[in-house]
């Protein structure tokens, strides 16, 4: 043994390295859910065995501590998605999530912080807080560098001295577009929220290149209507890029697209045969609206397996890639989106 260093037991993610399967097969495993077939789980019954690893439950020291998980608010679907697959994944890694909600009776994110190292936590994960705010000062996370380790999720900070997992929203918004423009659309507009927050700026430079890349338009203001990430911002918008005569909206969020086709359904418009709507994350139930929900799907189980390693890691000693993770978003193609006028009333389409 190598003087100085401390002997740990086995982690859940030594356990998935060894049996060649993810962390939350592993967890699968552990609390006897369906989902992974007789060979899986005999690989890592094996594992566990090899490396003499015991789940939590039988540990000594059941709990290595508390992590704060700070989310902006539980109104918007993704961010319970993200908290919930956070806290599964904490608890096979002998940690306690401590959930953090913005805005919470008033409390801001660096009372929360101040609570969260009152109370000894061991590290922090920052979903859309206060780091995707562009105007927002990143002292508060200077100063808790040092402190307790910590990690951003969507809205990446290269200041920051902190790893970084984010879902490549540039490049999911040019793909709705191109889907858009595939159906025949040619006029596709843009609602989005305030650009003071990064994942808003990603997505407008997503929506600038789709617009330039397939349909050759090198001006996207007038197709661009910002408001906020509601479903009544969401309508606003739409009632503005309606009125100045688009047939498709790709919406920053699911929220603002159930907006999108409430404005859309008010004004006796059928969703999608005289508008086409996109929304952007596939929170849950967006299969189930009226009509179902066309999406651009954030990774969140990978995206929060990716942030819990680098906190683990950072917790161990070690040190975390500071390069950021980026995810791909899928789209989801569903009811919501259909073909634009010049597919329903032009000629037969030649050519691949």
């Amino acid at each position: 043994m190598t003087p100085g260093k401390r002997t740990e037991r086995p982690r859940l993610d030594d356990v998935a390295r060894t049996a060649g399967v993810s962390v939350p097969t592993v967890s699968r495993v552990l609390n006897g859910k369906g989902g992974a077939s007789p060979t899986t789980r005999q690989a890592v019954l094996a594992a566990m065995d090899s490396l003499g690893y015991e789940p939590p439950s039988r540990a000594a020291g059941r709990s290595k501590g508390q992590i704060g998980v700070v989310v902006p608010d539980l109104v918007n679907p993704i961010f319970p998605a993200f908290a919930g697959a956070i806290a599964a994944l904490l608890a096979p890694n002998d940690y306690i999530p401590a959930l953090c909600t913005l805005p919470g009776g008033g409390i801001t994110e660096d009372e929360y912080v101040a609570l969260l190292l009152d109370q000894g936590v061991s590290g922090i994960i920052f979903v859309c807080a206060a780091h995707s705010d562009g105007r927002a000062s990143m002292e508060r996370y200077r100063r808790l560098r040092g402190r307790v380790p910590f990690v951003l999720v969507n809205g990446a900070r290269p200041e920051i001295d902190a790893p970084s997992v984010s879902n490549d929203d540039a490049t999911a918004i040019r793909t709705a577009v191109r889907h858009l423009v595939a159906q025949g659309h040619q006029r596709v507009g843009f609602a989005t929220g305030p650009d003071r927050f990064i994942p808003s700026r990603r997505k407008l430079e997503g929506f600038r290149a789709g617009l330039v890349q397939f349909l050759g338009e090198d001006d996207a203001e007038p197709h661009v209507a910002t408001s906020m990430f509601t479903i009544e911002g969401g309508q606003s918008a739409a009632n503005e890029l309606i009125d100045s005569g688009h047939t498709a909206i790709v919406c920053a969020s699911d929220v603002m697209a159930l907006g999108a086709v409430r404005a859309a359904q008010t004004r006796g418009l059928r969703v999608p045969e005289d508008i086409s709507v996109v929304g952007f994350d596939d929170s849950p139930l967006m299969a189930f609206t009226d009509p179902p929900l066309t999406t651009l799907r954030q990774n969140v189980a990978a995206m929060a397996a990716a942030a819990v390693h680098a906190l683990v890691t950072e917790l161990d000693g070690e040190r975390a890639t500071r390069t950021e993770i980026l995810f791909q978003a899928d789209l989801v193609v569903r009811g919501s989106t259909g073909a634009g006028p010049a597919v329903r009333t032009g000629p037969e389409p030649s050519g691949a």
